[in-house]
């Protein structure tokens, strides 16, 4: 079995659990608020930093190198982790995967002010393209456009936008500064809507939400194994089969099926952000590959990205 072919493997193994994480969101999202959920979640994740920054022995490991950046992301972090679990309780699966998989576009498009890189005529017309398949989810003036689908966007934007400042600084930065002001921020200011939100948690949901946590574990490691087994021209795709798993829970689970409208939408976002892929594959001599070198999930600063264990082969 070629590396390729088991970096493939190992990322949907990846994606499939990262589904299933999302599938607990939602079903969390029925009884607490999403201001609960991220803050509960955080705690969860706190320990496996926590062990994380007990090997970083440096004493002014905590203080930023670029902290205009570091707030920068910080801020759009928090808003990524709200809009992405808040449109997970509210919307279909399927639907709020389309838009989170406009963040490739977002990427493309915001590397140029950010990084400095160079788009040519074909990735820029895979955007637009792209941002048609938005307005075909979307369906202004035919649907009403709720808080959540506001929400997914805000997730999508914000998380490209971390994206790019993680590749901007982070060779320079530690690894547990991009980590901690993230996840900080989300206790403090979750914690401090926690007051007017809270309700009891059940056991069961106790326990959800520690299997949430375990899932988002066990679906790092496969991606992370992917990355390092195959090529990521080849793994990156592997995201859009996140869809599949959307439309089986949503369907089983939830009682929800996409609309032609959704899936149409979806088709023509998921083959913008494939011809993406496949145009900075044809550029990898020169480096102009800000999509492929971005090798997380979208950004919650609720567990650690995947590219930071990444980061030394990156550099």
């Amino acid at each position: 079995m070629s590396p390729n072919i088991k970096g493939s493997i190992f990322a949907l193994l990846g994606f499939a659990f990262f589904s299933a994480h999302d599938v607990i969101v939602k079903y969390l999202g029925g009884n607490y608020s999403t201001f609960q959920i991220i803050f509960l979640s955080v705690l969860v994740s706190f320990p496996f930093v926590f062990l994380v920054h007990l090997r970083e022995r440096n004493h002014d490991n905590l203080l930023p190198k670029h902290p205009w950046w570091s707030a920068l992301r910080t801020v759009t972090t928090v808003l990524s982790a709200w809009g992405a679990f808040y449109a997970f309780s509210v919307l279909p699966l399927a639907q709020t995967y389309a838009f989170l998989f406009v963040v490739p576009l977002i990427i493309t498009v915001l590397s140029i002010p950010i990084l400095g890189e160079k788009v040519g005529i074909h990735r820029a017309t895979a955007v637009f393209i792209g941002l048609i398949g938005v307005l075909i989810v979307l369906r202004p003036g035919l649907v009403v456009l709720s808080l959540g689908h506001v929400a997914a966007l805000c997730a999508a934007l914000c998380g490209g936008i971390s994206s790019l400042i993680v590749r901007k600084i982070g060779n320079e930065e530690r690894t547990i500064v991009l980590l901690i002001y993230p996840m900080f921020a989300n206790l403090v200011l979750m914690g401090a809507f926690l007051p007017f939100y809270y309700v009891p948690l059940e056991l069961v949901d106790l326990g959800a939400l520690t299997f949430m946590a375990v899932l988002a574990l066990v679906a790092s490691t496969f991606l992370i194994l992917a990355y390092k087994t195959g090529e990521a021209t080849t793994v990156a795709p592997m995201q859009y089969s996140q869809m599949i798993w959307a439309i089986f829970y949503g369907a089983f689970l939830f009682g929800e099926l996409p609309d032609r409208m959704t899936i149409l939408g979806s088709c023509v976002i998921i083959i913008s952000g494939l011809y993406v892929v496949y145009r900075e594959t044809l550029s990898l001599r020169s480096q102009n590959t800000p999509v492929l070198r971005n090798r997380s999930r979208t950004d919650t600063g609720i567990f650690p990205r995947i590219s930071f264990s990444l980061k030394k082969r990156d550099s």
